[in-house]
């Protein structure tokens, strides 16, 4: 079977390798395309495999929704050139695309994200994959993604809370990164760990076990206060708790990605 510089040109586009490479595919395959597409992609899978160990700290956030579900896939590269690219944005929103259809939980990489990273690796010669992702079902979401795909979260509620306050909670979470929704969110040891710290300084400062004790029940409630998302002071608004904000709505949970956090 013969093949045409058009024939050439057409591969290329399709697989973004170069022409010369192109052609000594079609040539190994007699002219036959998807023989030599799929010749290509498995001979520089070859090569990409054998650069994973490259460290890949760069990539993309992506975030899906639906009416009672939400989902946020997070791909990794190694450059933030590559990170960039457009190309590279429109394969991270196609595979939050395919993350539409996994069961929830945590997300596994399916063969169809697989090989649409791995498309994107042939191209670029960089070690990129699948870094983790999530899907929740059920209730209320709101979510935020930052400007430069590198952060995002997802807040998970019930009850009545307009599109804007949650997406401004979501932007809350962002930046000030609660340990947990309430002080029920809160292990008894992390709390026995303050509470004794505390007491620990006050006793070393001279006072009595009494009086010690009482300041780290008041350093406890200062910690929840401050790292427990209820507790804290609206980003947005600082004459607020987000209790406040959340009027009689709940949260369920919320996820915060930070890109390879």
């Amino acid at each position: 079977m013969s093949f045409t510089a058009a024939d050439v040109k057409a591969l290329r586009e399709k697989t973004g390798l170069g022409m010369m490479d192109c052609k000594k595919a079609l040539t190994e395959h007699n002219g036959d395309a998807a023989a030599a597409e799929e010749w290509l992609r498995e001979q520089r899978k070859g090569k990409m495999d054998e650069r994973t160990e490259r460290a890949a700290g760069e990539g993309r956030i992506a975030v899906r929704t639906g009416d009672n579900w939400a989902a946020m896939i997070e791909v990794i590269t190694e450059t933030d050139f590559t990170a960039r690219n457009d190309d590279f944005v429109a394969m991270v929103d196609k595979v939050a695309d395919h993350a539409v259809n996994c069961p929830t939980g945590c997300i596994t990489a399916t063969e169809e994200m697989t090989k649409t990273i791995d498309d994107m690796r042939i191209v670029t010669g960089e070690n990129m994959s699948f870094s983790r992702g999530v899907k929740l079902e059920g209730g209320n979401f709101g979510v935020y993604i930052h400007h430069d795909a590198k952060r995002a979260v997802i807040l998970q509620f019930d009850g009545d809370l307009d599109a804007d306050s949650a997406k401004g909670i979501c932007q809350h979470i962002t930046f000030h990164d609660p340990i947990g929704i309430d002080e029920t969110s809160v292990s008894a040891d992390k709390i026995e760990e303050i509470r004794a710290a505390a007491i620990q300084e006050a006793e070393e400062s001279g006072k009595p076990t009494e009086i010690a004790q009482k300041m780290s029940e008041g350093k406890v409630r200062k910690y929840l206060e401050e790292n427990t998302l209820i507790h804290q002071k609206y980003v947005l608004d600082e004459s607020k708790k987000i209790k406040e904000v959340l009027g009689g709505a709940t949260v369920k949970t919320f996820v915060r990605y930070t890109l390879g956090g």
